[in-house]
């Protein structure tokens, strides 16, 4: 599922200085340049997705996010945005430390491995979750921390991390009802907006 660049939009203000961390291509950065005016920039490892990112006029930086990001002062960005990448990182407590600590607030889109269709995936078959979403098999996959969103916010909560907008998705890219209502068995992908 492409997450539907409105929703992320929608917490960002015309002219903010915003970083993507692990931005691939640079899609989203590119409408929110041309859709909010704002100073984009973008954090990415893979080489192919740094050179599409040049082509289409993106200031990336090859960086693993794994290492830090000791290279930006505190607070130098308005939102850092971290959409599908959060469990593909070896340490996402520290990369969610580190967000909060160059950006006055973070924007964290992650697939919910509490999603009834995980859950029954495994309990019928027995095996790791394969779908279109989620293409990898357990041993190729580079989602390599599973999440779920009773996680996530119980993470916010250890780390005093505040809350400030959540979205829950459905596998269409919907907000509906059941999916608001209980988002860690009916919300597909998890859309939240943290500060601290």
């Amino acid at each position: 599922m492409r997450l539907p660049p409105e929703l992320v939009q929608a917490w960002i203000k015309p002219g903010e200085r915003v970083l993507d961390l692990g931005c691939g291509d640079g899609t989203l950065l590119r409408q929110l340049i041309d859709d909010k005016a704002v100073q984009g920039y973008g954090i990415e490892i893979d080489p192919h997705a740094i050179s599409r990112c040049i082509a289409g006029g993106i200031n990336v930086v090859e960086q693993d996010l794994d290492k830090g990001l000791a290279n930006f002062t505190d607070q130098s960005f308005d939102t850092v945005v971290m959409t599908q990448t959060l469990q593909a990182v070896h340490f996402p407590h520290l990369v969610i430390d580190e967000m909060l600590r160059i950006g006055k607030a973070g924007i964290v889109v992650f697939p919910n491995f509490g999603h009834w269709r995980c859950r029954y995936y495994l309990a019928t078959r027995g095996r790791m979750p394969v779908s279109k979403f989620l293409p990898y098999q357990w041993y190729d996959t580079p989602n390599i921390h599973f999440c779920t969103i009773r996680d996530f916010e119980q993470l916010c909560c250890d780390k005093n991390i505040d809350i400030i907008n959540r979205r829950f998705l459905n596998a269409l890219g919907e907000s509906t009802g059941s999916a608001r209502k209980w988002p860690n068995l009916f919300g597909f992908t998890a859309i939240y907006r943290i500060t601290r």
